[in-house]
């Protein structure tokens, strides 16, 4: 059994944490395609239609993965959690100037945020350009400004209790994310790392393109209607790149092609 106290342990340890979240980011990936699927197939089609080939593999993957992470999960401690009751508001659709006041809220979120980390905000390195050129423009590289927090934390925005108080409790862990993006200023919760940072180069793309107000307009839409940070496509799309970054033989494509091809098909 594995300790992190003993000094011999920390490497593997490190290295399995490390593989684990490598894993994570592919099962979101993943995640998001099978919701994509959900989006605009019946199941009935899917079965009627699609390849069988395909869709016994999938189940013979999905009921594999579903076994071993429900195996360590019975083994993970319990915590204890107060039980919250949700707020009857949460269960019904949101209005249309509901989601104009989220959208604005938010959108005045990131700006906020952006000038205040702005000052201390350092441009990418040439080794981290070098490394994300073949995805994304030299223009937008050049006016990307990162910055690490090195154990602080971003703060997250003051609406959330509001939002939670009326039974949204599924919202953005913005304190536990590796990396967030502040339009064309990325913070680091921790340290600057490739995976992260190229996540967060998507997230300063689809800005780029969309705008502020109608990047948040669209996520606020799609968080209302699917409850869950992940699945929004602005957010589905980014893991699924990244995912394709990761790859032990990456390809190179544009990360600008692929977002200017969701927002012509109406994907987001």
């Amino acid at each position: 059994m594995y300790s992190y106290e003993d000094s011999d342990n920390r490497v593997p340890i490190l290295q399995m944490d490390s593989e684990l979240q490598h894993a994570q980011l592919e099962l979101l990936s993943a995640h998001c395609a099978t919701h994509q699927l959900r989006l605009h197939y019946s199941a009935e089609d899917l079965a009627r239609f699609g390849r069988r080939d395909t869709l016994r593999k999938s189940a013979a993957a999905a009921r594999a993965l579903n076994e071993f992470y429900s195996s360590i999960e019975e083994k993970i401690p319990p915590t204890t959690a107060p039980q919250t009751t949700a707020h009857p508001a949460a269960s019904l659709p949101p209005t249309t100037s509901q989601i104009a006041q989220a959208a604005v809220c938010v959108s005045s979120y990131l700006r906020q945020q952006r000038e205040h980390y702005l000052p201390a905000a350092l441009p990418l390195d040439n080794q981290h350009k070098a490394r994300m050129w073949p995805y994304f423009s030299p223009e937008l590289l050049d006016q990307i400004r990162v910055i690490e927090l090195k154990g602080q934390r971003v703060s997250p925005p003051s609406f959330y209790a509001e939002a939670r108080a009326l039974g949204f409790d599924n919202l953005p862990e913005i304190t536990h994310m590796d990396s967030l993006t502040f339009v064309d200023v990325v913070v680091f919760n921790e340290v600057l790392t490739e995976r992260p940072l190229f996540h967060a180069l998507v997230h300063a793309v689809q800005f780029q393109i969309l705008g502020v107000e109608r990047y948040t307009e669209l996520f606020v839409q799609s968080f209302l209607r699917t409850r869950t940070h992940f699945t929004v496509p602005l957010e589905a799309h980014a893991f699924s790149l990244t995912s394709r970054f990761l790859r032990p033989s990456p390809e190179r494509f544009s990360v600008e092609d692929h977002i200017l091809r969701w927002i012509t098909d109406d994907r987001y």
